[in-house]
């Protein structure tokens, strides 16, 4: 693992949540990137480690959609970058950390990504991220 990459909300309403962290915390404009395959879109405030990323549900069949009306809107996940996630899966695998993911799927800026269950991580959903942009 080389760091935070990002931190994740989850917010019914992306414009809303945009205006709020550009307009009431000055943060600089995002950009909105849609990920089909999650069905989420995707509002990315800054560059490099540290990034906030609003997520909002694309359809109304979202996996995200039915998160929100079961927990509500706030922090989704925290996100790990690693140089190698296969390795990293599968050295966490061996460890009896409980991966959602049996292999890497795509995300944002074209990154590949993968989940830890937040019963293996205290409580928080662990996102873990090889390459892409952003």
């Amino acid at each position: 693992m080389t760091g935070l990459d990002h931190v994740a909300i989850l917010v019914s309403d992306l414009d809303a949540a945009v205006k709020l962290y550009r307009d009431v915390y000055g943060l600089p404009a995002p950009e909105i990137e849609e990920v089909p395959t999650e069905k989420v879109r995707v509002a990315i405030f800054g560059h490099g480690a540290g990034r906030i990323e609003l997520v909002s549900p694309a359809t109304p069949d979202s996996p995200m959609a039915k998160t929100i009306e079961k927990r509500g809107e706030g922090l989704h996940h925290i996100c790990l970058e690693v140089p190698d996630i296969e390795k990293a899966m599968a050295g966490l695998k061996a460890q009896g950390a409980p991966l959602l993911d049996e292999k890497p799927r795509p995300g944002a800026g074209g990154s590949r990504v993968a989940f830890v269950h937040p019963k293996g991580s205290r409580g928080v959903l662990v996102e873990l991220k090889q390459g892409g942009g952003h």
